[in-house]
């Protein structure tokens, strides 16, 4: 599982908010790193190249922008191209509105974020690392997804990633293709 977007969307505060349950509070410098199978990927230019190697063997990816700033939210597209490009045919992808906590700075709406995951066929949640708002059940549905397509038997029902989000989250949205 890999954690992408620009620099600063709050992917490590989302994977420790995950991991530990806390608030990584204040800034620190930008990562690369693993833990517990999960890539937390820097957002720079510079770095780029160091996540491309990785996209091939991701089986799911995070793809994060920030609601309160629109530059992170454009440049998703330019993301999903890169995916497109580096990443397996079958990787399990969804979007991610992160610090949906500082309401009174939204600069991206929730609509435009659920057009664009309905245009792409995504499942979609805004979530906050800083309250835990939707954190675990991002991982969940990602983990749930990746098991149920290792070990389900022919005669299983298929596992509904988008209709357990819409299940399960508090605000959460989800689109079909």
């Amino acid at each position: 599982v890999m954690l992408v977007g620009d620099s600063g969307v709050g992917k490590t505060c989302l994977l420790v908010r995950f991991k530990d349950g806390a608030f990584l509070a204040g800034t620190f410098i930008s990562t690369v790193g693993i833990d517990f199978r999960i890539w937390d990927t820097a957002g720079q230019e510079r770095f780029r190249s160091v996540t491309h190697a990785y996209y091939r063997d991701a089986h799911a990816l995070l793809l994060l922008y920030d609601v309160t700033n629109k530059a992170s939210f454009d440049s998703i597209q330019a993301w999903l191209t890169e995916i497109q490009e580096h990443a397996q045919d079958d990787v399990v992808l969804m979007l991610l509105g992160n610090k949906v906590d500082s309401a009174q700075e939204r600069a991206v709406k929730r609509e435009d974020a659920e057009k664009l995951a309905k245009d792409y066929g995504l499942p979609f949640m805004e979530t906050s690392a800083k309250t835990g708002l939707n954190v675990d059940l991002a991982f969940t549905a990602i983990a749930k997804e990746l098991k149920q397509r290792h070990t389900k038997a022919p005669s299983e029902p298929r596992f509904q990633l988008h209709d357990y989000i819409k299940r399960e989250g508090r605000g959460a949205s989800c689109c079909r293709p």
